[in-house]
């Protein structure tokens, strides 16, 4: 039994040999050397000593650390770094939201070193793990919700250095030795102060929020133009094995299609349907069930309308042969200015 376990003022401290984090947080690098400082801090959710790891990524990366106990990761099936789910990398509040999941974990400080308590006390154990996010138990729809939000692959630029705050103001002297930024921010700089507790309980998420808006925006591009002319859909996200034959045997089911146009280098195309009824019906359906070939998600929009070939008379070549020359300059008028031999009263003149 650990000199932890014995002492009772210390037995809901945490003491592991690794910790729980995701593939981006770990860092590209494979020979990755973390340390290890046993009861380093308290954990931001729980306020209980944690074993506290930290580690560089990779070149070009900042060092980085856990932030909360591995309790509190299970509950919420989380990275101790970036508090982002595990399996899609999606933020807490969105993946509930997708799930209609309701927080189980209470926020009073008491409360929650109770449910924290009994939570690590069920995991030592063996038991079921009641309380902790349950991958298995997702239905075939939310899955589906969720691998269109998710990353594919990791997003190792979420672990560069931080931008160098004396280069903003002119005044860093390291110059290439300087281990921040040499560069200026983005624009939106709304997601840059987060708050690591809203994140883990899913409010005043400025990320999530981001990314909720976009999904709910994803499907305003379907919304059929005014001009009825319009027939054609527009395809991003086409990937080089995706084929015209792929996209033909989708939309093929709506109507009469005139043809299709893929550019693989821009990852796109151009659905020409024949009417406008079968455009119509294959931009409700993809706005339904969504685009998906081959493995990956597909976005489709209505197409821009053409511009009005009609040329206007500005546009007409001049014919200068038809030109008349200019009028001479007016004689009435006071203010109207005279050549010197139009002047009377100038010298010279008889």
């Amino acid at each position: 039994m650990s000199l932890t376990k014995a002492d009772p003022n210390k037995q809901g401290w945490e003491d592991s040999e690794f910790p729980i984090v995701c593939e981006t947080c770990l860092g590209d690098n494979p020979y990755v050397r973390m340390t290890k400082q046993p009861f380093g801090k308290e954990c931001k959710i729980c306020q209980r000593p944690y074993t506290v790891f930290r580690w560089l990524p990779g070149t070009n990366a900042r060092y980085k650390k856990t932030e909360i106990c591995q309790t509190c990761a299970k509950v919420k099936n989380v990275c101790q770094t970036c508090v982002l789910d595990l399996q899609y990398g999606l933020p807490v509040e969105v993946r509930d939201k997708a799930l209609n999941l309701k927080s189980e974990a209470p926020s009073t400080d008491i409360n929650r070193q109770y449910f924290a308590q009994n939570l690590a006390s069920k995991v030592e154990d063996g038991g079921d793990g009641e309380g902790i996010y349950d991958a298995a138990k997702l239905t075939p729809e939310s899955r589906d919700i969720l691998s269109k939000l998710a990353r594919s692959e990791p997003y190792y630029k979420r672990n560069r250095a931080h931008i160098c705050s004396f280069f903003l103001k002119g005044e860093c002297k390291r110059g290439e030795g300087c281990p921040y930024r040499h560069e200026l921010p983005g624009e939106n700089q709304s997601t840059v102060k987060q708050n690591i507790t809203d994140r883990y309980n899913g409010v005043n998420d400025p990320v999530a929020s981001k990314m909720l808006n976009r999904v709910r925006g994803s499907n305003s591009g379907l919304t059929p133009p005014a001009d009825k002319t319009v027939t054609t859909l527009f395809v991003t996200g086409v990937e080089s094995e995706i084929t015209q034959d792929d996209l033909q045997g989708f939309f093929y089911v709506f109507g009469d299609i005139k043809s299709i146009i893929v550019a693989h280098k821009t990852k796109c195309a151009f659905i020409n349907f024949s009417t406008r009824t079968s455009a119509e019906l294959a931009a409700d359906k993809v706005a339904e069930v969504g685009l998906k070939l081959k493995g990956h998600a597909l976005k489709v929009v209505w197409a821009k309308p053409k511009p009005h070939s009609g040329k206007s008379n500005s546009s007409k070549p001049i014919d200068f042969n038809k030109m008349q020359p200019p009028a001479p300059p007016s004689m009435s008028g006071k203010e109207t200015q005279k050549y010197p031999s139009q002047n009377p009263s100038a010298q010279g003149s008889t």
